[in-house]
């Protein structure tokens, strides 16, 4: 999921997970695409929304992946990770009968990655995804959670209980493939360290802003190529 102190006010706006303006999504030439046929479960941040996936669903939608088969799902992101990861199995199983498929793919972006974590280890859920993609996830904690107070804010602090239990034994559990992405620029995840997972592929990324994440046409695309391998 550099040590430096924030007001409430200023560590809120930085978790902020507003989306930035939206880069023009390019056109890939699906006749010789063949996108995966699992549907893709798109799950949020810390105070974000389902609008903060709208690029890059714009550009799986480019790439041939249908529409009933992109999921930006939104959720409460102020309480526990696990109780998100309740909510998010049921999603899942919502998507799958809607879709007539056996696994999903998920796609998280910082917190969102958390929840879906919980939902693999302990849910069942390990047995129900084919890829997952961590977008400057905290997923070992990160200190700009010490000035915010949700339930979810303490969760992702650095050695909380819920982190502590999540990172014990294997960080990633079963079967899926695992996949996590971070950038030396993003200045929400702080250690930098916190996003990489051991028994994952953790890659890092140019300079990025930890929204920029969220519409880099390189973290994409290779984000995309994952899943569909």
């Amino acid at each position: 999921m550099r040590s430096h102190l924030i007001v409430p006010a200023v560590a809120a706006a930085a978790l902020l997970l507003a989306l930035p303006a939206m880069a023009p999504a390019a056109a890939a030439d699906t006749s010789t695409y063949r996108p995966s046929s699992n549907p893709i479960l798109f799950v949020h941040g810390y105070n974000g929304s389902a609008s903060n996936w709208d690029t890059m669903v714009s550009r799986f939608k480019n790439d041939g992946w249908p529409a009933s088969h992109l999921d930006q799902w939104s959720y409460d992101s102020r309480q526990s990770n696990a109780t998100t990861a309740e909510q998010l199995a049921g999603e899942v199983d919502r998507l799958l009968a809607a879709t007539g498929a056996a696994k999903v793919d998920v796609v998280t972006h910082s917190m969102g990655g958390l929840s879906s974590r919980h939902y693999a280890k302990n849910l069942g859920g390990d047995a129900k995804t084919e890829a997952w993609v961590s977008l400057g996830g905290p997923n070992h904690g990160t200190d700009t959670a010490n000035s915010c107070f949700d339930t979810s804010c303490y969760e992702m602090r650095v050695g909380s209980d819920f982190l502590t239990a999540l990172n014990s034994g294997d960080e990633t559990p079963g079967s899926p493939r695992y996949a996590t992405w971070w950038s030396p620029c993003d200045t929400v995840i702080n250690p930098d360290s916190s996003v990489a997972l051991s028994g994952a592929r953790n890659t890092q990324t140019a300079c990025l802003s930890h929204n920029g994440l969220l519409t880099d046409a390189t973290v994409y695309a290779q984000a995309r190529d994952m899943i569909n391998s």
